[in-house]
């Protein structure tokens, strides 16, 4: 009597062994918008997909901008915690948009797309410095920036007058 080591479970065989390619039947067609299995594009198609891809990066702040103004607006002007945070939101998130440009847009270049992207680096810019604008006008609309004369007053010497006026008792 030997000991047989019994069979491993039908489960363990289909694991360890890679699965049977079938052929594609001639007789089945591809469905409709199925391409087959392409290889990769050529230089060029990469490119502007590359390039296409940076301008969606480059207008992704301006889509921010509307949620931002509705929930500065709703903020209300007052200094309370709910507005501070929002204003501080403001400006972090622009400046680091604008600290972190070439991190943004360095995946998408290429000798192709190179001069390209001076445009979308330029447009992203200007959408940040909108983005930056809309928190300097919630700052001025919670009256926190000096646009006012008697904002300065500390700094303005007092006039010496030209004449006195004297009461008589």
């Amino acid at each position: 009597m030997a000991n047989s080591v019994p069979p491993p479970p039908q489960w363990v065989t289909d694991l360890n062994t890679p699965p049977i390619t079938k052929p594609k039947s001639a007789g089945i067609p591809d469905p409709p918008g199925y391409t087959g299995a392409t290889t990769g594009g050529s230089k060029a198609q990469m490119d502007v997909l590359k390039l296409k891809k940076a301008w969606e990066v480059a207008l992704a702040p301006v889509k921010q901008l509307p949620m931002t103004a509705i929930m500065m607006y709703m903020s209300g002007n007052s200094l309370q915690i709910f507005s501070i945070m929002m204003v501080v939101m403001a400006f972090k998130n622009p400046v680091m948009g604008l600290v972190a440009t070439n991190q943004a847009f360095e995946k998408f270049e290429s000798q192709g797309t190179k001069a390209q992207l001076l445009l979308v680096k330029a447009v992203y810019i200007a959408m940040q410095v909108l983005a930056l604008a809309l928190g300097v006008w919630k700052v001025n609309g919670m009256g926190l920036l000096p646009t006012t004369r008697s904002d300065w007053l500390a700094w303005e010497t007092a006039r010496d007058p030209m004449e006195i006026a004297i009461p008589a008792f």
